[in-house]
């Protein structure tokens, strides 16, 4: 591990209030990145619980100010530097990580399948994994082999599980699972997900809630982990 820093408080863009909500889209959380939602058989592990009709995602919000706390009262973290490889035993996953962004619509990029539902990928305008804030990451939940995505099992993941995340700098930042969530896409808890955290955050995020009457997904399935200290 790095040396700890207090650091600066972060999160994607560095804030949580400021105002507009942007809409994006979180597309091709199956096979491929065709720019539109998800078509295919759903995995064995992804059960719909919510129905919803629209494929928008919440996305993080627009940059400015966050808000201030006492350096003394936050957890240490690591410094900045970007991720490399992704690990999570218990689910037996192991995956390089890509580095992207938005597309000129505004939508998350996504990674481009392989043919075996990965790599997955680390959003770049969230904080690097060990910094302060929330660290996101995207991964397909199927593929076109029909063994399912890099981010298939994530429903299996339970409170205090690990997440290893390897980094640039030749440090490894782990986390511990701290919950999952379940979401309807257009019930998104975009300040929940994106928003601010005291300490070093991570977020994994795939799609989930196969409508078969659709083709689609309606859903968004969402893993909570914490820097482990």
């Amino acid at each position: 591990m790095t040396k700890k820093n207090p650091g600066h408080r972060g999160g994607i863009g560095a804030s949580t209030a400021a105002g507009v909500l942007l809409l994006l889209t979180l597309s091709g959380c199956g096979a491929g990145d065709t720019g539109t939602s998800d078509a295919g058989s759903p995995p064995a592990s992804s059960v719909s619980s919510a129905a919803a009709t629209s494929s928008a995602v919440p996305a993080p919000p627009a940059s400015g100010p966050a808000a201030a706390a006492p350096a003394a009262a936050e957890p240490a973290v690591l410094s900045r530097s970007e991720p490399v490889n992704l690990e999570i035993p218990a689910i037996g996953v192991r995956t390089e990580l890509l580095k992207l962004g938005l597309r000129e619509n505004g939508s998350l990029q996504v990674p481009q399948d392989d043919g075996d539902g990965a790599p997955a990928s680390w959003y770049n305008g969230s904080p690097t994994p060990g910094e302060r804030g929330p660290s996101v990451m995207l991964g397909h939940v199927n593929s076109p082999n029909g063994r399912g995505g890099v981010f298939a099992n994530l429903r299996k993941l339970a409170p205090g599980m690990e997440i290893a995340v390897s980094r640039a700098d030749g440090s490894t930042a782990v986390f511990t699972v701290d919950r999952g969530a379940l979401y309807s896409k257009d019930s998104f808890p975009t300040l929940e997900v994106y928003g601010n955290t005291a300490g070093s955050e991570l977020r994994l995020i795939t799609c989930d809630g196969y409508d078969p009457a659709t083709g689609l997904f309606d859903d968004n399935y969402v893993i909570y982990a914490k820097l482990k200290p």
